[in-house]
């Protein structure tokens, strides 16, 4: 004999069903569409945010959407840095990277970060392939300078993506990138999560790419939570870029890449909130700062 289940109040009962509702159109629009999702932030530190972040992939891809998810994981490269004595330094949102910072972020991503998420979505119903620029030369790299110019090492720009080996893998498996990659002649480069997962959204032609943060969205006043832009064209992005600094930055330039790539509309969410992914793909009201090609 099963064990009783606790009656729902009928007012829970209905929203529930009125959720449910909600979500119904957005199912059948994003059904056997591709999203890919960059994952950082307070979402991979905070312990419950962890698991709400892994079970909404597993939603994703039980209910036909294809999640992949591109992954940094700056705090825990830092604290392996000051651990062994290692300078940490950043410019214009981009890690100042030589050869030894580039040896740790790549066992801290590869190693430890990755294999993670991959054990996390596995434990949660799905499972996962994890993948870094090397594997199936996913990632071609080549060296880059920050936007104003500076020499910031073993920082690298993709050239091009290899998407065989990831439409192999996401026919069964949620891929997990972790973004680092290797040049022609196979020398390591740190390459920024954002830039990376706009690269893979272009690359698959995905419908959306989601950057989840610490932020609410785009801010008009960085200062001002208040002050969320809810919705901006590629234009006005592009113009306001030369003026922004840290790592909005290369999230905004990710989204404009992405959405001059082709891909449907970009997304900055704030990852702090439980349930953001699910929140911005289906519900009405959305959250964060969408990016389109035109108003």
């Amino acid at each position: 004999m099963s064990e009783a289940k606790p009656a729902a109040h009928s007012s829970d009962r209905g929203t529930s069903i009125g959720t449910l509702l909600e979500a119904l159109p957005y199912i059948r629009e994003f059904h056997g569409r591709t999203v890919v999702i960059k994952y950082g932030g307070a979402a991979m530190e905070d312990h419950e945010l962890r698991e709400e972040f892994a079970r909404d992939v597993v939603l994703l891809k039980y209910v036909g959407l294809n999640p992949i998810v591109v992954h940094g994981g700056g705090p825990d490269i830092t604290a392996y840095m000051e651990r062994l004595g290692l300078p940490v330094q950043f410019v214009a949102g981009l890690r100042v990277s030589d050869e030894a910072t580039v040896e740790v972020a790549k066992m801290v991503l590869v190693g430890k970060v990755n294999k993670e998420i991959v054990a996390r979505l596995a434990r949660h119903g799905q499972p996962a392939v994890g993948l870094c620029g090397d594997d199936g030369s996913l990632f071609r790299v080549s060296r880059r300078a920050a936007p104003g110019g500076e020499d910031i090492g073993f920082v690298g720009r993709i050239e091009r993506v290899g998407v065989d080996v990831l439409h192999h893998i996401a026919s069964d498996y949620i891929p997990v990138i972790a973004s680092v990659g290797a040049d022609r002649d196979g020398h390591s480069y740190n390459v920024n999560a954002d830039e990376a997962a706009g690269a893979v959204a272009r690359a698959l032609g995905a419908h959306k790419v989601i950057f989840l943060t610490d932020v609410p969205g785009w801010l008009a006043d960085p200062a001002k939570p208040e002050s969320l832009i809810g919705q901006a064209s590629a234009e006005q992005v592009r113009d306001a870029l030369p003026t922004l600094e840290g790592g909005m930055r290369p999230k905004l330039q990710a989204c404009l890449e992405a959405i001059q790539g082709g891909v449907g509309s970009a997304h900055i969410i704030d990852g702090r909130v439980p349930h953001s992914l699910l929140l911005e793909l289906f519900t009405d009201a959305g959250i964060g700062t969408k990016v389109v090609a035109a108003p």
